[in-house]
């Protein structure tokens, strides 16, 4: 007879495999992978090279179930199954609960809920909103250019146009993350499309560049070596967990208990017009991006044909960087206010309700806070529902709210400048514990 580990090999390889969660999970290395979706196990070991979001997202999923961030990410699962089936090797057997881990059952009540707020329409979105919302970006361009034709180059015109272009690049920064999340579109080859042109032609950027990092945040915000967020180059040290490690090893790339000083310094002056840049450059060359990069050089292109005959090559490369500097500020107090004060640690398979909300926090909503953060404060119900479109988010709310108060799960909202100021109060938490720790320990 065949022996039974190599007679389970040849019935997986049929699909008709039975396995249990030990089994799966020892599937989650580089070359052997497997993930479970609804129940079924697919080897994905040959095909994550393929996988159209990136190799490393998915990787995070091996040897889990990545039932939700799957139905969190595709927009017509049912034509995705399609690739997935000659990577079925089989299922789960009938013993095995749904989840790895044991990760907590509320995940059952947030996939109901997730049925409820698709029933209600919520991930329809609307023409009328992103039309009006692409013209106002449009519009604040228009406006630099009319005041530069009609008032000529002073400074005053330099520095209005400044503020306007920092305003429009900001906002387009909010538009072309919608796109990227394909919930503009029923048809997501429309939202691929428009995404390459807001963040290449309007922002110079790329799009694949985009979509590899922010896919992986999402798919494990806050998670040391899987969130590109919180990789921080040794640059700050984040969360309770990293401070410690760090100064236990007598880590000192900086002088971590003044980073919540330095940090006003070097994160937002610097993360888009230095660290971006050279990034998104290096990506798209080293990858061999040219659909990218042809979109990103029709951005340097336009810009230099309407700004440097009126400002000269000096000034208006000095306005490229003012601008990016200022929006630079934009994002990272945006971003970082719901992320950076709340929790951040290695992997601990947490179910998706309960990852997001570990990593996530809202921002108390009205006009202005909406249209600031691109409705990115509403970050528990972005990270929970990424395709569902931002206009739609204060409608989620409440139901997501009364989910977590049913399970007695955190559901914060703070006030925008609280929220401002957690930023730098946890980064002063996080240095003093690193110095505690290089110190004492």
């Amino acid at each position: 007879g065949i022996p039974g580990d190599s007679r389970r090999e040849r019935i997986a390889g049929q699909g008709a495999g039975v396995f249990t969660w030990e089994e799966v999970q020892k599937h989650s290395h580089k070359g052997d992978q497997w993930l479970v979706i609804d129940r079924k196990v697919y080897n994905i070991s040959q095909w994550v090279k393929r996988h159209p979001g990136g190799l490393r997202v998915i990787s995070h999923y091996a040897g889990e179930d990545a039932t939700d961030a799957f139905r969190a990410f595709h927009p017509q699962p049912a034509y995705v199954r399609k690739f997935l089936k000659p990577l079925l090797i089989g299922e789960l057997a009938a013993s095995e609960p749904c989840q790895d881990h044991q990760k907590s059952t509320v995940i059952q009540d947030f996939r109901a809920l997730h049925d409820q707020v698709e029933k209600m329409g919520l991930f329809r979105s609307s023409p009328l909103f992103f039309c009006m919302y692409l013209g106002h970006i449009i519009l604040l361009e228009a406006l630099a250019l009319l005041l530069l034709w009609n008032f000529g180059a002073g400074w005053v015109t330099f520095f209005a146009c400044s503020v306007l272009l920092a305003t429009s690049q900001a906002q387009a920064g909010w538009l072309q993350h919608d796109f990227g999340h394909l919930s503009v579109f029923r048809n997501s080859f429309w939202d691929h499309l428009v995404h390459q042109f807001v963040i290449g032609h309007l922002k110079g950027a790329s799009a694949n560049w985009w979509n590899h990092r922010h896919f992986q945040h999402h798919a494990k915000p806050n998670v040391f070596q899987k969130d590109p967020d919180v990789n921080m180059i040794n640059a700050f040290v984040v969360g309770e967990v990293q401070p410690v490690e760090y100064g236990i090893k007598k880590l000192k790339y900086l002088p971590y208990n003044h980073q919540h000083k330095y940090f006003f310094l070097i994160g937002p002056p610097l993360l888009i017009p230095v660290y971006f840049q050279l990034q998104i450059m290096h990506t798209m060359i080293s990858r061999r991006l040219w659909q990218d990069f042809a979109w990103s050089m029709s951005y340097y292109l336009r810009y230099c044909i309407c700004f440097i005959p009126a400002f000269g090559f000096v000034n208006a490369f000095v306005l490229f960087f003012l601008v990016r500097f200022m929006e630079s500020h934009w994002f990272v107090w945006v971003t970082q206010m719901s992320h950076i004060p709340m929790n951040i640690d290695y992997e601990k398979h947490d179910d998706w309700l309960t990852m997001q909300l570990k990593a996530t926090c809202n921002i108390e909503a009205s006009a202005f806070n909406d249209w600031f953060s691109g409705h990115l404060n509403f970050q528990i119900e972005h990270h929970l529902f990424p395709m569902m479109p931002r206009h739609n988010y204060r409608h989620a709310a409440p139901l997501v709210e009364a989910l977590c108060k049913k399970h007695g799960l955190p559901y914060t909202v703070k006030p925008l400048w609280t929220a401002f100021s957690d930023i730098v109060s946890s980064l002063q938490k996080s240095g003093e514990m690193w110095l505690d720790a290089y110190l004492h320990k």
